[in-house]
């Protein structure tokens, strides 16, 4: 049994269904469990469900069936209250960063905190800087988006969802719309946050680095679970044939 195994149940997933108002379904009977300080990988083809997955747990698409429940409690989406209750405790990291052009990095990771909870402005900075550090931007306080690299501009937008203080950070193929130059400097970032004890769900098309930090790997196509597992077990022996299809076309690259 991993440490993550040992660790108690923080968010579960129960036959959830999910579709798009003029699309089909895109989520199909999905049934996962999330532990504390887990790091759980989403795998699959484009397609699958896997980015569709991160909206329905941030409240951005509401499910069309079965039950998410978060450290006990099951939440209503069709309620105001338990949305915020999700977007207090969760935070998402998207393809694109979504930075506020006419800001500078520290004002993109300040403003949410001050402008929407309220929180003193020195206190807000102070965590502002600290996150920039971590995520290696300790030099670009006052730049603005245009004057940073994409990968530069992935990081401010992790270092604003931490600036949350999320229970559970949820990054949504974060390397995906990088220059492959670009990729490593994000991926760094993420590595060091995975010794920090926070939950994450991480939609990744990154194999080697899903290998390497995940403490599990849930494999998706069309909209359903295929296989979930520790990551020796999804890239070294699939249990399943479409998981073996899809870890040797992908392998093989």
């Amino acid at each position: 049994m991993t440490v993550a195994e040992n660790r108690e149940v923080q968010l579960e997933l129960r036959e959830v269904s999910a579709a798009y108002p003029r699309g089909g379904p895109v989520l199909r009977d999905v049934s996962l469990q999330v532990r504390k300080g887990e790091i759980l990988s989403v795998i699959g083809p484009s397609g699958s469900g896997k980015s569709s997955l991160l909206r329905v747990l941030i409240g951005l698409l509401p499910p069309s069936a079965g039950q998410i429940v978060l450290d006990g409690e099951p939440i209503d989406y069709a309620s105001r209250r338990h949305r915020q209750r999700v977007r207090d405790r969760l935070a998402i990291v998207f393809q694109q960063f979504n930075l506020f052009q006419n800001m500078t990095a520290l004002r993109n990771v300040t403003v949410t905190p001050v402008k929407i909870r309220g929180e003193a402005r020195a206190k807000a900075q102070a965590r502002a800087e600290a996150l920039l550090r971590r995520v290696g931007l300790a030099d670009k306080f006052n730049s603005y988006p245009d004057e940073l690299s994409g990968g530069q501009q992935q990081r401010v937008a992790i270092a604003r969802a931490l600036a949350l203080e999320p229970e559970i950070l949820l990054l949504d193929e974060v390397t995906s719309a990088l220059d492959p130059e670009m990729v490593n400097e994000v991926l760094d970032a993420i590595r060091a946050l995975s010794h920090d004890g926070i939950t994450m769900i991480i939609v990744s098309h990154e194999m080697a680095f899903v290998r390497e930090v995940a403490d599990r790997v849930v494999m998706m196509a069309e909209g359903a679970v295929v296989e979930a597992g520790p990551p020796q077990q999804i890239f070294d022996a699939p249990q399943t044939q479409r998981c073996r299809e899809f870890v040797s076309k992908i392998l093989r690259h």
